[in-house]
């Protein structure tokens, strides 16, 4: 079975956003960037697969400028077998790169696919849904646990009542949550490894997708500054402040 997992380049998760002066959106130069912290669980979960001997391959894949690059040479080096990059110079939207995976996998015919639950910079939650709907394969989100079984996953996902248990047939969409498992970290001598392990580049105009954009973004503005808080002697004090000034009771 070959597994084909999806990467994101993003803004490091420990680092502050700041906006572009313009307001024409947030500032990337000079800031640290890493992978998606999702899709290292789903590049973790198809090693994992792997080393159970119920998958032969692991392709890793993102969408994004020459510099994405650097995230697929983390993935690789935590032990994935090849990387694909698709090359684009703009952040394309959660549709156009659902229709761009689409033709990848029409080509690796992956009986698996994974992918971070949604993405941190922009939180869509969108592209796996998608894709599962393109493909008109069955999909599983959200996903805590998975169980590989022949041609069926069983798959166990978190809901608001509880724990939800699903099987479902191969091939398979699959979006990974943080509480899949606890991502590797790259030993140096597989870093060295990884280095000679291929990555074919792709132009996304070579696809012959259409990439344009539905959405028109405005502006990007900071969330207004939390208001320096009121203090109280009393909770006598704290009921006036709160009928007569806040107004809520």
């Amino acid at each position: 079975m070959k597994i084909l997992v999806t990467v994101k380049r993003v803004i490091d998760y420990n680092v502050q956003i700041r906006v572009k002066s313009d307001g024409s959106g947030v500032e990337t130069e000079n800031v640290k960037m890493s992978m998606n912290p999702p899709d290292e669980n789903a590049v973790e979960e198809a090693l994992r697969i792997k080393e159970t001997g119920k998958a032969d391959e692991v392709i890793v894949i993102s969408v994004g400028g020459e510099k994405s690059q650097e995230t697929i040479r983390t993935a690789l080096a935590m032990g994935a077998d090849r990387g694909i990059l698709i090359k684009a110079d703009s952040n394309l939207e959660p549709l156009a790169v659902a229709k761009v995976l689409q033709k990848i996998i029409e080509k690796e015919n992956p009986k698996m696919v994974l992918l971070g639950k949604q993405a941190i910079d922009d939180d869509c939650n969108q592209t796996g849904q998608m894709l599962s709907a393109l493909l008109g394969w069955e999909q599983g989100a959200f996903v805590s646990k998975i169980e590989v079984d022949g041609n069926s996953v069983s798959i166990t996902r978190e809901i608001d009542e509880g724990l939800e248990m699903l099987k479902l047939s191969l091939p398979v969409i699959v979006t990974c949550d943080l509480r899949l498992n606890e991502p590797r970290y790259a030993s140096l001598p597989n870093i060295m490894k990884a280095k000679k392990k291929p990555i074919d580049l792709l132009n996304v105009e070579d696809l012959g997708v259409d990439t344009s954009p539905r959405i028109k973004q405005i502006k990007v503005e900071e969330p207004p500054k939390r208001e320096k808080g009121i203090m109280v002697k009393d909770v006598a004090e704290l009921v006036q402040k709160l009928k007569h000034e806040a107004k809520v009771i």
